[in-house]
């Protein structure tokens, strides 16, 4: 990546924070560099008023599973808050072999844990509006697609500080509940601060959203993509061979 990086007359990058690590880790200077964020459909992603909140519901995506991930972390998390009260956790992502699930077998966790995998976006969100909870333990994240999608549905979002992820989830008790990175016991607390206080869970989910439509619809994203476009056709180089060409 950082030798092809570093040939490039434009780099569209979906974060600050993935700009500055690109920076320092591939040496590629800022003025090459341009932010264009990935985006949601705002309508398909929605708050479902008509569905009911299952209390202690929990739900996180695991695309994959990778330490940077944090899904080590909740389970952690989930299996210290369940000595106090009932939780369930939809883990949004294929069971596969490895180190989660062997967490899940060990801390006893595997009665109270639901995969779902391959259906459509329209049931992802129906079980966003099923939980009390969304979650994003990453330890990493140069953007967060989970993150927007989740509060784009109107839910509370709790999600660590690793990354891009305050860059894009905002302040803590505002449009997120955040703390830090690779910290179960923090991530418990936080995740008991969501679950006791259903006002703030209201208040945050709908700030959430608020702030995901204003930033991060597809279309506005397409109209930075253009506007990307239109700039590297404007560079000298391209411009000499279209005037080449006739």
């Amino acid at each position: 990546q950082g030798t092809v990086a570093s040939k490039m007359p434009r780099i569209v990058v979906v974060s600050e924070n993935s700009i500055h690590d690109i920076n320092k880790d591939m040496g590629v200077s800022r003025d090459r560099m341009r932010l264009v964020p990935v985006g949601v459909d705002p309508e398909l992603f929605k708050p479902l008023p008509h569905v009911t909140r299952q209390p202690g519901r929990l739900i996180t995506t695991a695309s994959a599973d990778v330490a940077l991930k944090g899904l080590s972390y909740l389970l952690e998390a989930m299996a210290k808050l369940r000595t106090e009260r009932d939780l369930r956790l939809t883990i949004i992502g294929k069971p596969r072999p490895g180190h989660s699930m062997d967490l899940i077998e060990s801390l006893g966790l595997k009665p109270y844990i639901d995969f779902v995998s391959g259906v459509p976006d329209e049931r992802i969100v129906e079980l966003y509006a099923e939980a009390e909870l969304a979650v994003v333990p990453s330890l990493y994240e140069g953007f967060s697609l989970p993150a927007i999608e989740a509060m784009s549905t109107g839910i509370c979002l709790v999600a660590t500080d690793g990354g891009a992820l305050p860059e894009v989830t905002g302040q803590d008790g505002d449009t997120v509940l955040q703390c830090p990175a690779g910290n179960a016991d923090a991530l418990a607390a936080t995740l008991r601060r969501g679950l006791d206080d259903a006002e703030l869970r209201q208040r945050v989910g709908l700030a959430g959203r608020e702030r995901v439509v204003s930033r991060w619809s597809w279309r506005h994203c397409a109209e930075l993509t253009v506007d990307q476009y239109r700039e590297v056709l404007e560079m000298p180089h391209n411009k000499a061979k279209l005037a080449k060409r006739g």
